[in-house]
């Protein structure tokens, strides 16, 4: 009964792992409702009046979201610097509150600084977002002179109980944010393997629907492990630690998404393509009504089962002969002699579980220290000595190049700082004709639509979102009000639960946090009694408002058009596109070692503000159908791009230590071509005038062909190294058709 009570609960973790990696939304969620019920308890002792509960729980809510920073001693900075700035912001407000014009212009200054110190990091972010926050909660709660001292009181009490909060009741080191997202990681993979084996019993019926699984699997995984490589730094006690994690979550990642498309190909008439792993909507392989019968394929479905179990067993469940037995099974796939008899296709499937196989003991010693060997097998062995090579090669000193930073207007915190300043300002004066006592929601909108936008049409988008969840939100409120009445702590208590529904979904849903944040608000205007249809309807005007005058602010003021900025990110990923590839077949022809995980790393960084800077291109509602279709597609060839450079990448890695794999200095001619294409491109894009073009010629995959005799010109590793450059060489070529780069064919 323990043992199954135990199973249960770690299913559940499992689960609430993977749909919250690093538990970090509900976090978020709990400190903030947290810091405002306590908030709200210490000024109800007091006796504090409905307003002075109003501005302090909103307070306590800033003083939560604005902080940042990972280390907890620069919490506690920020949060008690931000203390003086959030007092000084309210007594201004207080003291202009009868000066209209004065206390305008000063709100506009304030805006462009809040948004201009954001060039200063994290804290200079929270400081500018807290000042201008509680600026806004003193024109909601109409202060002036006469409430400045409750409310200067009650703004110190919600700072201390948020702080209570964050670092006693809801605390979250680095180290502990690490650890769970390591475990969400696993929780990842092992649901990725669970598709996976669905994927091998799919009819023609049910192979599109699996394969979108696949494909968001695929994506989960790769987006925790992006999550665990900006968190290494601060949760890791050192460089070396870090690294070593690093690459054990790197070769994890890298052997999956090989399984899947091994597992692809095993199930359809040719090998499957890897854009098929990444491409939205992309036609599923033909299949079979079921998998070829027969023992191996029995023997498959039974060991991708024993795969996920290795994942997820839990280190305090690890111990035992029955887990040992799974694991050296499976890691004896990696010897020829140990595959079962099936077509090539299906034993590479069987290659690719030992390969995943080996990732995972080398992430769970990474990850929970020296295992048990004594029932190690001889390929088990082999497969520790590999990794134990692997850990004492990793050189931890590295050295970041100094980046050269844009000044002036080119600077972006100082163009959006000009950008949200004239933006406020045709807000506060449509504001104005609008309502002289709510003006200040359309200064509110356009603040938030320029929150984390970089061009005009990212700022379209969220503006489209905001005005679509207050609109959604308004209704939800008056349903709200209605019920609520006069029953303060019921509705108090419905702000609580709304505040954490919009805390947790905002990671995943704009339009739904805006939802949750009106209706919240419509409860606050029932307690003010200031609540009628009237006054939620203003609410969407003035939203509506504020989201236009940010988007025209966008457009004509220093504007950064969406095709100027994707072009830019564009070029940026292909740049690292091709430090990681040369960096990789240099290594692997015999070069000097290169420091490839930082720089395969610093590649998915730049796929990954590219794909956020062509969310208005392939938003559902563009007109642009055309235009959305390309941006999909150049997305998802970057990314098998990616794909294979990390692979080339991870097999450079193994180079010094891995007694199998030996270097070839006649890699180095097969990439040039790819290098050539790739810059190519990237000339193409920072100028459609340059003249340069892609050229094609004989497959790299010719560099397979058997010598006389049968005997093969190249090992096992090398030609899985060929066969990434081949369907490199590919995507480089795909690329270039739908961005207008010529194609060249040279001439035999």
């Amino acid at each position: 009964m323990k043992a199954a009570g135990r199973s249960v609960r770690t299913r559940l973790r499992d689960r609430v792992a993977a749909s919250d990696p690093g538990l970090l939304r509900l976090t978020a969620g709990l400190r903030t409702v947290g810091a405002i019920a306590l908030a709200l308890g210490v000024l109800a002792v007091f006796g504090a009046d409905v307003p002075h509960l109003v501005a302090g729980a909103m307070a306590a809510m800033v003083a939560t979201f604005a902080i940042r920073e990972k280390e907890l001693g620069a919490q506690a900075v920020t949060l008690a610097l931000g203390l003086p700035v959030a007092l000084a912001s309210v007594s201004v407000s207080s003291l202009l509150t009868s000066r209209m014009v004065i206390g305008d212009v000063f709100f506009v200054v304030l805006i462009f600084f809040a948004v201009f110190v954001r060039r200063f990091g994290d804290r200079g972010t929270a400081l500018g977002l807290i000042g201008f926050q509680v600026y806004f909660v003193s024109l909601f709660v109409g202060a002036d002179p006469s409430v400045l001292p409750g409310l200067l009181g009650a703004i110190a009490v919600a700072f201390v109980c948020s702080a209570v909060v964050r670092f006693a009741v809801v605390p979250a080191t680095p180290a502990g944010i690490l650890q769970r997202l390591r475990q969400a990681f696993r929780a990842r993979l092992a649901q990725l393997i669970a598709t996976q084996i669905e994927l091998l019993d799919a009819g023609p019926g049910g192979i599109d629907r699996t394969l979108e699984h696949l494909r968001d699997g695929t994506a989960r995984l790769h987006e925790t492990a992006l999550m665990i490589q900006s968190r290494l730094e601060d949760g890791t006690p050192d460089a070396s630690t870090a690294r070593l994690v690093q690459r054990r979550i790197a070769d994890a990642e890298i052997a999956a998404e090989r399984l899947g498309l091994l597992l692809l190909t095993a199930r359809s008439a040719e090998r499957a393509d890897t854009l098929t792993l990444h491409l939205p909507g992309a036609p599923a392989p033909s299949v079979g009504s079921s998998p070829a019968p027969g023992e191996a394929t029995e023997i498959l479905r039974r060991d991708l089962g024993a795969l996920r179990t290795l994942v997820l067993r839990p280190p305090a469940e690890a111990r035992g002969t029955a887990l040992s037995h799974l694991r050296n099974r499976l890691l004896g796939y990696r010897d020829e002699e140990n595959l079962p008899e099936a077509i090539p296709a299906v034993q590479d499937v069987f290659r690719g579980i030992g390969e995943t196989a080996r990732a995972v003991m080398g992430l769970r010693i990474a990850l929970d220290g020296p295992q048990d060997e004594s029932d190690d097998t001889p390929a088990t062995t082999r497969s520790r000595e590999e990794l134990d090579a692997e850990d004492a090669a990793i050189d931890a000193g590295e050295e970041e190049a100094e980046k050269d930073e844009p000044t002036g207007l080119r600077r972006p915190t100082t163009r959006a700082a000009v950008q949200v300043s004239v933006g406020s300002s045709l807000a506060i004066v449509g504001g104005e004709f609008l309502s002289s006592q709510r003006w200040y929601w359309a200064v509110l909108a356009c603040w938030i639509v320029f929150l984390n936008t970089a061009s005009t049409g990212e700022i379209l988008v969220k503006g489209y979102r905001r005005v679509l969840g207050t609109l959604l939100g308004a209704v939800a409120g008056i349903g709200l009000a209605g019920v609520v009445g006069d029953h303060t702590w019921v509705a108090f208590g419905l702000v609580l639960l709304l505040i954490f529904a919009m805390f947790y979904t905002a990671p995943l849903s704009y339009t739904l946090m805006s939802f949750f944040v009106t209706a919240m608000l419509g409860l606050l205007y029932t307690l003010l009694h200031t609540y009628s249809l009237s006054v939620l309807l203003l609410r969407i005007e003035e939203t509506a408002l504020g989201a236009a005058c940010g988007i025209v602010a966008a457009a004509l003021v220093l504007p950064i058009r969406t095709d100027r900025r994707t072009n830019e990110l564009l070029g940026t990923a292909l740049e690292r596109l091709t430090d990681v590839t040369e960096g990789a077949v240099d290594q692997l022809s015999g070069g000097p070692a290169a420091d490839l995980l930082d720089k395969a790393r610093d590649l998915d960084q730049a796929l990954g503000d590219l794909r956020a800077a062509t969310q208005p291109l392939t938003h559902p509602i563009t007109p642009l159908r055309a235009r959305r279709d390309t941006a999909r597609y150049v997305v998802a060839l970057l990314e098998t791009c990616a794909y294979h450079a990390r692979s080339l990448a991870a097999t450079a890695e193994l180079l010094p230590t891995h007694p199998s794999i030996a270097a070839d200095p006649r890699l180095r001619g097969a990439v040039r071509r790819t290098v050539r294409n790739i810059e190519a491109i990237a000339a193409h894009v920072a100028d459609e005038d340059a003249d340069k073009g892609v050229e094609t010629g004989p497959s790299i995959a010719s560099l397979l062909q058997f010598e006389a005799g049968g005997v093969p010109r190249y090992g096992r590793i090398t030609g899985r190294v060929l066969r990434h450059l081949e369907r490199l060489d590919e995507a480089v070529v795909g690329l270039a058709r739908p961005l207008g780069v010529p194609v060249a064919t040279p001439e035999r």
